[in-house]
């Protein structure tokens, strides 16, 4: 996750490049208040993504700020993938009454939702942390992740669970390669691979007591066992 030194830097410059993609146009218009309010630079202000995307042209934009549901009848997830596809990061502004929907969304490359019941500030801060290339997980994504166990798994291998289980269950790599008649470079490349998975989810195995309670979390091992 960036620091908040990038989130400074971006907010020191004053241009924060905004796209603002909404079907209502009173939304449209306050944020485009908040824009001037925060000094920030509205490259562009559309009611559906392929608007947006012809109005920016050539300019490069820091941060989208999308509505879930636009009356042009396209789908969430798929306005998502076009805008991450021109490396625009993807802040959610929604409702937030569709978690299927905001699931979609977060699977498909969103960086994060902000409700619009929350305050003008948590808005205006998820941009820049969004703009710095932070993934925000405040109580909406977190709500969304939790109702979907697909999405937090880090759909490992067969070979990949074995090796966790000895692994994470305090075997050396030395005795989960003999233990599965592999080499033991060839343990460490799944023990690795693991940790990549899970780090990539957001949810970091850096040493064997986190790559412990994540096998845990994913009915892996039993934690009565321990």
């Amino acid at each position: 996750m960036t620091g908040q030194t990038d989130i400074a830097i971006i907010a020191s410059l004053g241009e924060l490049g905004v796209v603002v993609i909404d079907d209502h146009e009173a939304i449209r218009l306050a944020i485009s208040s908040i824009c001037l309010e925060n000094n920030f630079n509205l490259l562009a202000s559309a009611e559906s993504v392929d608007q947006a995307l012809v109005l920016l042209g050539n300019q490069r934009a820091d941060v989208a700020i999308l509505d879930l549901s636009l009356a042009d009848g396209s789908v969430a997830s798929e306005n998502v993938a076009k805008l991450v596809s021109e490396k625009i990061p993807v802040l959610i502004y929604s409702i937030g009454d569709k978690p299927q929907q905001i699931r979609a969304a977060l699977r498909a490359g969103a960086a994060a939702m902000v409700s619009k019941s929350d305050s003008i500030s948590k808005l205006v801060e998820a941009a820049k942390m969004v703009a710095a290339g932070a993934i925000v997980n405040n109580l909406q994504t977190t709500a969304a992740i939790d109702g979907d166990f697909e999405f937090k798994a880090a759909k490992l291998s067969p070979r990949e669970r074995e090796v966790l289980s000895l692994y994470a269950s305090g075997l050396a790599l030395k005795q989960v390669a003999y233990n599965l008649d592999i080499k033991i470079p060839t343990a460490k490349e799944h023990i690795d691979r693991v940790r990549t998975k899970y780090a990539n989810l957001g949810r970091p195995a850096v040493n064997k007591t986190e790559l412990l309670l994540r096998a845990i979390e994913d009915g892996i091992l039993d934690e009565g066992s321990f």
